[in-house]
């Protein structure tokens, strides 16, 4: 009987986690991205978060798909509200340097934006 269901239930989960990381875009990832295009330092540490999210996430042996980086993502958000982490409110400065929470969701909003076609994107 759980075969009915998997196909569902991976695509629920799938529209989920675009809404997510759609949302995580909306609100800091596209800014974020586009400073990182002018401030090398930023991009440079967002490369390195990249590359320990892909450890984490064995994503050098499997597809990183949208809903393991939201998955990852909340957990990371969950993490740090526990030791009272919150999104900044208005805009971010991201050349005055950015704290490592934040760095870190920068970063699966970049693998999400590079392993995400872009037709899907739109």
């Amino acid at each position: 009987m759980t075969g009915l269901f998997n196909g569902f239930t991976s695509r629920a989960a799938t529209r989920s986690a675009r809404s997510e990381i759609s949302g995580m875009m909306s609100a800091f990832g596209a800014s974020g991205l586009a400073a990182a295009a002018r401030h090398p330092g930023l991009l440079a540490a967002i490369d390195q978060h990249a590359a320990a999210i892909r450890d984490s996430l064995l994503g050098d042996l499997r597809p990183l798909t949208p809903v393991h980086l939201a998955g990852y993502a909340e957990g990371v958000r969950d993490a740090a509200a526990e030791h009272g982490w919150r999104l900044p409110e208005g805009p971010i400065d991201w050349t005055a340097g950015t704290d490592w929470v934040l760095t870190r969701l920068l970063a699966v909003c970049h693998l999400a934006h590079a392993s995400i076609p872009a037709q899907r994107r739109a």
